[in-house]
This record gives C-alpha cells, sequence and structure tokens, in this order.
C-alpha cells in the first residue's frame, strides 16, 4: 500500500506543501526548479565554492583551524541563509496563496520570449540582404 505523507512545523507549512506536490501532479512546474529548490541548489553551490577555495589554499593553510573555521562559519551561514529564504517565500505564498509567487513565474516567462522574440529579430536583420 503507498503512502504520502508530509512534514511541517506549522498547519501553514503543510498547507504549502501539499499545494506544491498537487501543482507537481497537475503538471503545472513541469521542467521547472521550486524557488525552493533554486534555492537549495544555489546553497549547496556556495558550500561547494567555500570546500573548493578551502582546499586550493596550501596545505599548512588550508588544514589551519582558523581555515576551517571560516569554511564552517560559511556554511552555517549559508545554510541559515537558505532556512531563512525558504521560510520567507513560504510565509509570503501561505498569504498571497501562492499568487505572488506564480505572478513572478509567469513574469519570468514572459520576459524570455520578449527577450528571445528580441534576438530573433536582430538575427532576422543580420540574415536579410542588404
Amino acid at each position: 500500500m503507498a503512502t504520502l505523507s508530509f512534514e511541517g512545523e506549522t498547519h501553514g507549512e503543510l498547507v504549502v506543501k501539499v499545494r506544491r506536490w498537487l501543482a507537481s501532479l497537475e503538471g503545472d512546474d513541469e521542467g521547472h526548479l521550486t524557488t525552493a529548490e533554486a534555492i537549495e541548489q544555489g546553497a549547496e553551490l556556495t558550500k561547494e565554492a567555500l570546500r573548493v577555495i578551502a582546499s586550493a589554499a596550501p596545505q599548512p593553510i588550508a588544514q589551519s583551524e582558523l581555515v576551517r573555521a571560516l569554511t564552517g562559519m560559511g556554511y552555517k551561514a549559508t545554510d541559515a541563509t537558505k532556512e531563512a529564504l525558504i521560510d520567507g517565500l513560504d510565509s509570503v505564498e501561505e498569504m498571497t496563496g501562492g499568487s505572488v509567487v506564480k505572478m513572478a513565474r509567469e513574469a519570468g516567462k514572459s520576459a524570455a520570449y520578449e527577450m528571445n522574440a528580441t534576438i530573433a529579430r536582430q538575427i532576422l536583420k543580420q540574415l536579410k540582404p542588404r
């Protein structure tokens, strides 16, 4: 028997997660990252960059307590920022019923379309004989 569960600290968090899941079933976000997924990936990329920078230092420096402490602080700051952003966006989505995030996504789609149309016009101008 299949089961489905959601975890959250408040009723609002659960409502947001259920809405996201229902939207994914309807195909609303097919091929797109959710805002939370984009934030999560950005945070992981930042932490990986911190690790690469710390490991690129000469061995005595890379293994010093100072570099380790700074890298750890960078990880903690990245995680705290990620959580604050996701919590803030969840609150906005909860208060507006998701309309603000949806409007921003729609604006992004039209901006990309307009950008592509502009580029297409420039390419067509270059292709036309003079």
